[in-house]
């Protein structure tokens, strides 16, 4: 158990713009939920739980000096169809002062599981009966172990920043934290993806996903409870799984061999098809997050903080699915990944402009939620964090020993 000692609403340091910011079309079609992470970091003598959070509050308030937008509060826009904007008011974040008897160790031994025990460890929000213009975007808990060790429990809102900008947030935090020199300054210019060119796509991602067979709608998928697993690939299983995806001639890529992912991904896609006992006709999507940074014209500057991810999806039947090799599964991937060229990105976000509803593409994927999109039963959703810095977040007490999701799907 969690036992919460403080609340600090934590403020810029110093004056900051007064604004209303532009969001662009993928930040109104992201959850207006926070995404949770958690980092683990092991006990250290040398720091008081009581330096630590000093620390905190005051490289956060500095922090939200630079990235200032995460210091404001989404509210909801004058033009309607569910969209938001950003007010840049500087009311600030959250820090929590947390303790539990528990130990790091306790969490190691359940392999970190994201479950309820682990969504403990970042601060709490009633998003059923918290208006949105009151929801902090940036929410952070300390919690302190009855081992010595230290998590920090973060909840960082998505419609501000995808994976790649929330750490750079959190990794140039850390760095004010232990008072070394900041890296990349942050772009914050979100115009940059204000594009006005008509769709010319059509773009499955953003169409009604497939239903299963015989079902009118997918309520009773969403009723169904979420059962969490943390499985283990070791290198050589990886490395298998790529050299079979890439050994078959029949959907051989000759231009380049299947990624990792694109070989792990089909090989999960095609095993959750065949233990859901799907029927041969029966239509499934795998969803892909597609950053598109460097594949728009010209690139995305570095540094950008915002979203650019771009959802794509795979599609086929399951017999299609299951009766050929991994790599068909792999080709389908490659095959949804390549299409996402600077034409295909610009008509995507010029589909969402013209959408007179955004917020039925919000990522709502909890068991129980009758709102946005649904990724479950007959589709399903496979993110890569490989390429993320996940592992930088060292704020002056230690390296960080483990970092995951707090919890699977968003709360709503």
């Amino acid at each position: 158990m969690v036992t919460v000692k403080t609340i600090h609403t934590v403020q810029p340091a110093e004056p900051t713009p007064n604004e209303i910011m532009y969001l662009s079309e993928l930040d109104q079609i992201n959850a207006v939920t926070h995404a949770p992470t958690v980092h683990f970091y092991g006990p250290n003598t040398d720091f008081h739980y009581s330096d630590a959070i000093q620390i905190l509050k005051d490289s956060l308030s500095r922090a939200l000096v630079i990235f200032y937008p995460l210091a404001g509060r989404l509210h909801e826009s004058g033009l309607g169809g569910g969209r938001l904007e950003l007010h840049c008011d500087a009311k600030g974040a959250t820090l929590v002062e947390a303790e539990t008897e528990s130990t790091v160790e306790d969490f190691a031994k359940q392999n970190f599981l994201p479950n309820a025990k682990m969504r403990e460890l970042i601060p709490k929000m009633d998003y059923s009966n918290t208006p949105i213009c009151e929801q902090p975007l940036v929410l952070a808990q300390l919690t302190k172990f009855r081992c010595g060790g230290l998590s920090l429990g973060l909840g960082i809102s998505h419609v501000l920043a995808d994976g790649t900008s929330a750490f750079h947030f959190i990794n140039e935090w850390a760095k004010i934290a232990r008072g070394v020199k900041t890296g990349i300054l942050p772009v914050l210019d979100r115009k940059i993806l204000q594009i006005e060119e008509p769709p010319k796509f059509e773009h499955t991602a953003l169409t009604p996903l497939p239903l299963i067979i015989g079902q009118p709608d997918n309520t009773e998928e969403r009723k169904k409870p979420t059962t969490i697993a943390m499985l283990k690939l070791s290198k050589e299983q990886i490395d298998k799984l790529k050299d079979k995806a890439n050994k078959d001639k029949l959907y051989k890529n000759t231009f380049r061999p299947y990624s990792r992912y694109e070989a792990v991904a089909g090989h999960v896609w095609r095993c959750a098809s065949k233990a859901r006992r799907h029927v041969d006709e029966q239509l499934t999507q795998l969803h892909i997050a597609v950053n598109f940074r460097n594949r728009i014209q010209p690139p995305i500057p570095q540094g950008f903080f915002g979203n650019s991810i771009l959802r794509e999806a795979a599609i086929t039947t399951a017999g299609e699915l299951l009766s050929n090799p991994l790599s068909y599964a792999s080709s389908k991937i490659r095959e949804a990944i390549d299409q996402v060229t600077d034409e295909y990105i610009r008509s995507y976000l010029g589909l969402i402009k013209a959408l007179p509803d955004v917020s039925v593409h919000r990522n709502f994927h909890t068991a129980g939620c009758a709102l946005g999109a649904f990724y479950g039963n007959p589709s399903m959703e496979v993110t890569s964090w490989t390429s993320l810095p996940v592992y930088e977040a060292n704020f002056g007490w230690g390296e960080v020993i483990h970092l995951g999701p707090g919890s699977m799907g968003h709360f709503c």
